[in-house]
């Protein structure tokens, strides 16, 4: 595309507006918010003043006179709309990872005479890691087989579906509705992991039918480093399951004090102790952006960026190879490319003012967030990419050393 048709996209783009809400450097092309997403601007005035104002003068009292008490339950409404569950569904707490715990958990005691927790090779270590742990303390195993498979290997033995909607890899989509439906043609439940998922586009839990889902709130609903998760419990199960953490926040009565656990009603019995209230104050704020935003247009425009930057970098960097699907429809707001040099190559391209990342062995990848990517900065990443190729800077003794984190 000529840079003219380029900024005329930006021009004619509904959502540019959205891109004032947030702090994003001067001269930097941010296409990693699929790991981080950017500081919305009003998000340090909240946490300030949860600070200074709430903390600092009520004290204490900041639980009842600020609401803090219910700010769980609260993101967890906010956070509903934007993965299709109802009102009363979705509690934000802990980690994502103490989340998968819960959840499968809670799923293989609902299946008791089934052992298998079946995912695919594609899925997000950690979730894997957790679904080791938990199958160990419950006579049961973890089945893995490559994402493709998935549909095939489900059977009657399988206790709980556990998938990442989008691998973290390469950002293919599964399909969840007919991957839901088949789980429970054959008896299982599922757990979806939307951590690529929400905000990205729209997601619909209750339209397909999932059982359990879990989320980050540091991607793209932009909490923060570290920010506080969600958990996602169909309405028909949460009073049918028992909590694997019992903790005096899933409590029906937490200020009783009782010497018994008694869980809540609903959702709310999936909460554990004390919740990180600065950082349930920084997710609220930002998700203040999404105020108004119809997700179809998130969706649209999310295919649109990936769709001009899989066009640009293969013009201008054949040497590189799409490990994304092709098809918009098939992949999530995110394109990784095959590099045999591809960590030093991305250093030197975030010294060029563009930042993606690296997951190994060979993938660099790079995340569009609609409400803040440009159509004219994803164009001038292939180009800045391209450079760096072209003139081998990437090859330095200072883009070869592998950082921490990447």
């Amino acid at each position: 595309m000529t840079p003219d048709a380029i900024a005329a996209l930006d021009r004619a783009d509904p959502l540019a507006s959205k891109r004032a809400a947030f702090d994003l450097p001067e001269g930097v092309i941010y296409l990693d918010g699929n790991s981080l997403g950017a500081l919305p601007r009003h998000v340090p005035a909240r946490v300030a003043d949860v600070v200074s104002a709430q903390w600092g003068e009520r004290l204490i009292r900041g639980w009842n006179d600020c609401g803090w008490i219910d700010l769980p339950a609260r993101v967890g409404d906010r956070i509903a709309r934007l993965i299709g569950a109802p009102q009363g569904a979705v509690i934000a707490a802990d980690s994502t990872s103490l989340n998968v715990m819960k959840a499968l958990c809670a799923a293989l005691e609902m299946r008791p005479a089934r052992h298998v927790i079946l995912s695919d090779t594609g899925n997000f270590p950690t979730d894997l890691y957790v679904a080791q742990g938990v199958a160990a303390r419950y006579g049961a195993m973890l089945r893995t087989v490559a994402p493709e498979a998935v549909d095939d290997a489900i059977g009657d033995d399988v206790a709980v579906l556990m998938l990442t909607e989008i691998d973290y890899r390469n950002g293919r989509k599964h399909d969840m509705a007919a991957l839901t439906a088949k789980a429970h043609e054959h008896g299982a439940l599922t757990l979806w992991d939307l951590a690529h998922s929400a905000g990205a586009f729209p997601v619909d839990v209750t339209g397909a039918g999932a059982d359990f889902a879990v989320g980050c709130g540091y991607k793209y609903l932009n909490g923060g480093p570290g920010a506080p998760a969600f958990i996602y419990v169909a309405p028909a199960h949460q009073n049918a399951i028992a909590p694997a953490h019992a903790g005096w926040m899933g409590h029906a009565a937490p200020f009783a004090f009782e010497h018994d656990y008694r869980p809540a009603d609903g959702i709310l019995r999936m909460t554990v102790g004390t919740p990180s209230i600065i950082g349930l104050a920084a997710l609220d704020a930002a998700l203040d952006v999404w105020d108004g935003v119809d997700l179809r247009r998130v969706a649209e425009k999310s295919a649109a960026l990936g769709d001009l930057f899989i066009a640009a970098v293969e013009r201008s960097c054949p040497e590189l190879r799409l490990a994304s699907p092709r098809d918009a429809r098939a992949r999530g707001s995110q394109v990784s490319f095959h590099c045999a040099d591809g960590y030093a190559v991305m250093q030197a391209l975030i010294a060029h003012g563009v930042i993606g990342d690296f997951r190994a062995p060979d993938l660099m990848r790079f995340g569009f967030t609609p409400l803040y990517t440009r159509y004219a900065g994803v164009a001038e990443a292939a180009d800045r990419l391209a450079t760096v190729l072209r003139d081998g800077v990437w090859k330095l003794p200072q883009f070869q050393v592998k950082a921490k984190v990447t």
